[in-house]
């Protein structure tokens, strides 16, 4: 049997490298040929998805202390996680979080590092902020319009949240209480406004321009490209092509529920299994669609749900066992 691995990260507990090692054990010990294709959809594991760090800077962190974030930079295309530089995770979660001040500044830091080092091409992952800044802090951080010209900038975004719903939609799981998230919304339609008057860019009626608190929005207004996060790291890593021909792919989450089918991975490759005519599995660490299809992607999905056979706690103190187990299991 000839297997691709192709899971999202199972977040808090095991990178999405770890997950497709642990399915690629379980495939050899039943005698099957595995890949392993760790994914990603413009959140964190972006970075590990597209070849892994080489590089690192330090730049101002989410509440304005400075950190190292790391990046990659290889043949003129840099690799930049927002999570790295404005992460939720460095400001020390929602609790410690300042959600109205914290800043995108650290990404505009990177983006003039990789233009500075040489990058004609940079692809940001924008999950995993701290911020609903609108991207305010990375623009006054980036270089000047005459020196991003000819650098292509793309963002990887994994929701089609509109630029002021970030507010609504984000800002609570930052740290934002109801009367922030009114401030915060009301400095977004400023900002779209700004945007709008100043660089001629019409990031409210965006999709996608919520992105990590309208970052991408922001770099939506310096020039930047908004794509599809699983798309543009399918398609860097040729992942359609691996999967022509194999017998099954395996993908997988610590969640899946009905947003796993909106833009994440898990309903991206089953698409791309589903068009070169190839099974799917999914094995998650809990499957909140009560087995549902989730969606028209998720018809025809194979779940594996590790709560459901080894328990909730054994399924996140030990997932990559538990992985190998249940697939092993599942092959028969």
């Amino acid at each position: 049997m000839r297997v691709v691995a192709a899971p999202d990260k199972f977040k808090g507990t095991a990178d999405a490298a770890a997950v497709a090692a642990a399915v690629a054990e379980a495939v050899t010990a039943a005698g099957g040929v595995c890949d392993p294709a760790p994914m990603a959809d413009g959140g964190e594991g972006t970075l590990e998805a597209l070849g892994g760090l080489n590089r690192s800077s330090t730049v101002t962190g989410p509440l304005g202390e400075p950190v190292t974030a790391a990046w990659r930079l290889d043949g003129g295309v840099a690799v930049i996680e927002t999570a790295r530089a404005s992460g939720l995770v460095l400001a020390g979660g929602p609790e410690a979080n300042d959600p109205v001040a914290a800043t995108t500044a650290g990404v505009g830091e990177l983006i003039a590092a990789a233009v500075a080092a040489g990058a004609r091409r940079v692809l940001v992952g924008v999950g995993g902020s701290a911020t609903t800044d609108g991207g305010f802090g990375a623009l006054k951080a980036m270089p000047s319009a005459a020196r991003l010209r000819g650098v292509r900038i793309e963002v990887a975004c994994d929701v089609a949240t509109r630029f002021v719903d970030a507010a609504a939609v984000f800002a609570p799981q930052k740290g934002a209480s109801p009367a922030q998230v009114d401030l915060l919304a009301r400095r977004l339609e400023r900002l779209a406004q700004m945007y709008a008057d100043e660089r001629g860019v019409d990031v409210a009626g965006l999709a996608g321009a919520g992105a990590a608190g309208g970052l991408a929005g922001g770099l939506a207004a310096a020039g930047a490209e908004l794509v599809s996060g699983f798309d543009l790291v399918a398609e860097e890593t040729d992942l359609y092509g691996r999967i022509e021909g194999v017998d099954l792919v395996v993908t997988g989450e610590g969640r899946l529920d009905a947003t796993s089918f909106e833009g994440k991975v898990v309903g991206g490759v089953t698409r791309l299994a589903r068009a070169a005519g190839v099974s799917a599995w999914a094995v998650v660490g809990v499957d909140a669609t009560a087995g549902g299809p989730a969606g028209a992607e998720g018809e025809d999905l194979d779940r594996l749900d590790l709560s459901a056979r080894f328990g909730l706690e054994r399924a996140m103190a030990d997932p990559g066992r538990c992985v190998y187990e249940a697939v092993l299991e599942r092959l028969g």
